[in-house]
């Protein structure tokens, strides 16, 4: 009785998972789930979307808000996550990692921290605007992300920001860097470094992979650049090297 209890528990709780034509031709299964990763300050559910192929070592994660103010991003989060699983790669959607400041149309979260300077690599403490919060991972949503990060390892990482119109030459594999900017018909140019980001942890973290920041223009994206944007994000995590991480934090 015992272990048919446990059995129907994971069969309830378990994500759902769509198995695509591919299990039926020999070829890897694409699977396309959500879950539930966490929660904000205030309570709001932060989400993830994993779809494609789940057991390639090209691991992709995409994050597309995580300053409130700054979330044209999550219209690319979201055409990833609605379309057909990408063979070869397993892509890891974050639509929104600061759901408190998207509703209150502020940068920080609901502490007044702006998460992208709450992340452990080279964190100072910072006041005002740029508020990198008591201690680095004092937050809730810094804390969600970075779990994620180490259990995917992904190899490339994407942070969608606004408003620049830029794609940062942050770390890792320029090349990957570049086969992004040249589809999404952006430039690529390096901007300043900052305390406590999410992307020079990443680099700390994982020394391989490549994390970059892309700055969009102001305002909301017309569909022909949520689709170029879409094309971008695929196009470099296909080329990226095939290899899985090894993290040192």
């Amino acid at each position: 009785m015992r272990a048919t209890l446990v059995t129907l528990l994971c069969a309830v709780l378990a994500p759902t998972i769509t198995l695509g034509a591919e299990a039926s031709t020999g070829r890897d299964p694409l699977s396309h789930h959500t879950l539930r990763i966490g929660r904000s300050v205030d309570g709001r559910p932060i989400m993830a979307v994993e779809t494609g192929d789940s057991d390639s070592p090209r691991k992709v994660l995409v994050v597309g808000c995580i300053h409130g103010n700054e979330c044209s991003g999550v219209a690319v989060a979201d055409r990833l996550a609605d379309n057909t699983p990408p063979r070869e790669i397993d892509l890891w959607i974050i639509p929104s990692l600061n759901p408190d400041g998207a509703a209150a149309d502020t940068r920080q979260n609901a502490h007044g921290v702006d998460l992208n300077r709450n992340f452990p690599w080279e964190w100072r403490a910072m006041v005002g605007f740029y508020d990198s919060g008591p201690r680095p991972l004092s937050e809730p949503e810094s804390r969600i992300a970075v779990r994620l990060i180490e259990r995917v390892r992904p190899s490339v990482s994407i942070w969608f920001h606004q408003h620049a119109d830029v794609v940062d030459d942050s770390s890792g594999e320029i090349a990957v860097e570049r086969t992004f900017a040249a589809v999404a018909k952006m430039r690529l140019e390096a901007l300043a470094r900052e305390p406590g980001s999410a992307v020079t942890w990443q680099t700390h973290c994982l020394p391989h992979s490549t994390a970059f920041v892309v700055e969009l223009a102001a305002g909301p994206l017309k569909p022909d650049a949520v689709a170029r944007l879409g094309a971008a994000v695929l196009a470099a995590g296909a080329s990226a090297p095939e290899r899985r991480l090894v993290a040192r934090c």
